[in-house]
């Protein structure tokens, strides 16, 4: 079934001088205005389009992409601020539509915040920054060692609160960090555990590294050493920022392939770095 707010593969039933008319079932014709994207479409042809409701209220849709669709959250830029809401930026000709009842907190033109995109009364599309109504706290449906995707909100004293799949709360820890993270970015991560409580612990590095891992990130420490003369001004006690930006692995992983070297006796370590033996 149609479904507004997302993208559909429809097929054309007609061309247009400026886009097509889309077949959507039983909720009817759906114009395609594709005078943005440049495409061409012949009858039959199968188009991924993104479904919407026009200022009209009648179904339209559009193959430019969005940067969230409905029941997702994006990390949005207010373009304005008037009597009737805010508007932000969300990748579309027209703007995502904020209502004052759907602000957590007074919005400026100019400013970045988290966005929640849903459907109102009238199934037209707008957005929420009363994220909490949308995300609960609770580990529904996810496992431990789960790659999830994340969208970074708010520092806390313990760490980071991300968005894990648009639809629940996590938590990243501070201490566990080994790259700088910022408030609307999106990566990937882990579920590292769910608590008792059933709120999410999160890392960025796969929980349980195997032992084929610590191999190839020691193989990865020999090759730099080599290729800088035996030598690598990086101790396990350089910043985690430090280890990843040599290495692309937390400064766990980084301690467990220096240390299976210096078991191997393949190394030797001092206060300044690593020597190659």
């Amino acid at each position: 079934m149609l479904k507004i707010g997302r993208f559909n593969t429809l097929s054309v039933m007609r061309t247009l001088l400026s886009g097509a008319l889309l077949d959507g079932g039983r909720l009817g014709d759906v114009k395609l205005d594709n005078q943005h994207a440049g495409e061409h479409f012949r009858e039959g042809d199968q188009v991924d389009a993104f479904v919407y409701l026009d200022g009209a209220g009648v179904l339209a849709a559009t193959t430019l992409q969005p940067l969230a669709e409905v029941g997702q959250v994006a990390w949005l830029k207010v373009i304005e601020v008037n009597e009737l809401g805010a508007f932000a930026d969300w990748g579309l000709p027209k703007d995502l539509f904020i209502p004052f009842g759907e602000q957590q907190h007074q919005l400026h033109a100019g400013k970045r915040v988290l966005v929640r995109v849903y459907l109102d009364n009238q199934n037209r599309i707008a957005g929420s920054t009363r994220i909490d109504r949308w995300v609960t706290d609770e580990a529904s449906g996810l496992k431990v060692g789960e790659r999830v995707s994340l969208i970074i909100a708010d520092k806390t004293e313990l760490g980071y609160k991300a968005v894990i799949n648009h639809r629940t709360w996590g938590l990243l820890y501070a201490n566990e960090l080994f790259r700088s993270v910022r408030k609307g970015q999106t990566m990937d991560g882990f579920v590292k555990g769910i608590r008792k409580d059933k709120k999410v612990d999160l890392t960025l590095d796969k929980p349980g590294f195997s032992q084929s891992k610590i191999d190839a990130v020691a193989e990865s420490i020999l090759g730099k050493l080599r290729e800088h003369e035996g030598r690598l001004l990086l101790t396990d006690k350089s910043p985690p920022e430090a280890i990843y930006a040599v290495f692309g692995v937390s400064k766990k992983v980084f301690k467990q392939a220096l240390g299976l070297l210096y078991k191997q006796r393949r190394v030797s370590l001092d206060v300044q770095g690593i020597s190659l033996i």
